[in-house]
């Protein structure tokens, strides 16, 4: 089969009509990672992917790539922020592990990028991921081949659980009476604090490490929140949240947060900051090691919690090998300017 021999189509998971061959496109991605990483693959499941079609944080649109039986060997998702960064899209493109080597990566994605410039957007943002012991297979010579460049590195670690309690129990009383107070919330926080996990929600996007990511601010308020939290628990995931709380003043300066959906025994950190004019009193590593204690207390079956740093964010490294984490896999994000 050639690349001349398929055809591509829109599939969408909200369409009822269209439910088998959607599950036949998250099946490939979940084929893609597990050639990559085996079981300790970190694929969305279907209902995932369907929530994430729902949400208005990105309009994200999916087209497969099908051969003569109909089948689907190869798909992409566009995924555009409708809140700001109106210029980019993201694109993530996968072909099944059986039948790479014969252009559908290359069909695929310039169906991709037409699609994207018909809604204007000119900054086109990938990534890929490979153990750290390989090599990025998938992405250096492809990426490059079509216009890609390397704009940031990220190290991917996995925390084994249970932890140490004693140690990060240490960890959160060796720094009492500072004037900084750590609270952990499940599942949604507090009407008092949305103004200011919209905030720091906006600092995440100016505070940390971009690399050469061509990324703007983002815009942040109690609205975009709520929609966030309420995506969340339609995917059925759990979520926990730990803030940073300035005792001075009340206001949130800093958080963390782990997303535990399916499997039952992986979580995910998700973002993790403390505002700039906030560091330096040790609030990142007690941030992480009491929403690691949450974790461990509320969902005993969860054995892993797996994060994303990039590898200039050396601070935040720190952290994460201070609490157990180990490096286990690369992930490069890869830029493209129309």
């Amino acid at each position: 089969m050639t690349s001349t021999d398929i055809v591509i189509r829109p599939v969408s998971g909200l369409d009822p009509a269209q439910d088998d061959l959607f599950r036949e496109w998250a099946a490939v991605q979940e084929a893609s990672a597990r050639a990559t990483f085996g079981e300790d693959h970190s694929s969305w499941g279907v209902e995932e992917l369907r929530e994430l079609e729902r949400s208005t944080e990105r309009l994200r649109l999916s087209w497969v790539a099908l051969d003569g039986d109909h089948r689907v060997v190869a798909g992409v998702n566009v995924a555009m922020p409708r809140h700001d960064n109106t210029t980019m899209a993201g694109i993530d493109l996968v072909v099944h592990p059986a039948r790479r080597r014969a252009g559908l990566g290359t069909r695929v994605l310039q169906h991709a990028e037409a699609r994207a410039a018909e809604h204007g957007r000119t900054l086109l943002l990938a990534e890929t991921q490979w153990p750290v012991t390989g090599t990025d297979g998938c992405g250096e010579g492809f990426a490059a081949q079509h216009g890609y460049a390397a704009a940031q590195t990220v190290v991917r670690s996995t925390l084994t659980l249970p932890g140490d309690r004693a140690a990060l129990r240490a960890v959160l009383g060796s720094r009492d009476g500072d004037g900084y107070a750590v609270h952990t919330v499940w599942d949604g926080v507090p009407d008092r604090w949305l103004a200011g996990r919209a905030e720091l929600s906006r600092r995440m996007s100016t505070d940390i490490p971009l690399g050469d990511l061509q990324l703007e601010e983002e815009v942040w308020d109690e609205d975009r929140v709520r929609e966030g939290y309420a995506r969340i628990a339609a995917m059925g995931r759990r979520v926990a949240d730990t803030f940073a709380v300035d005792e001075s003043t009340g206001r949130l300066v800093g958080y963390t947060q782990v997303q535990v959906g399916a499997p039952p025994d992986l979580a995910y950190q998700q973002d993790t900051l403390v505002m700039r004019e906030h560091r330096g009193h040790g609030l990142g590593l007690r941030l992480k090691a009491a929403n690691t204690l949450a974790v461990m207390t509320e969902l005993p079956e969860v054995t892993r919690i797996r994060t994303w740093n990039a590898d200039d964010n050396l601070h935040m490294l720190a952290v994460n090998r201070e609490i157990g984490y180990e490096q286990d896999a690369w992930l490069r994000e890869w830029q493209k300017v129309v």
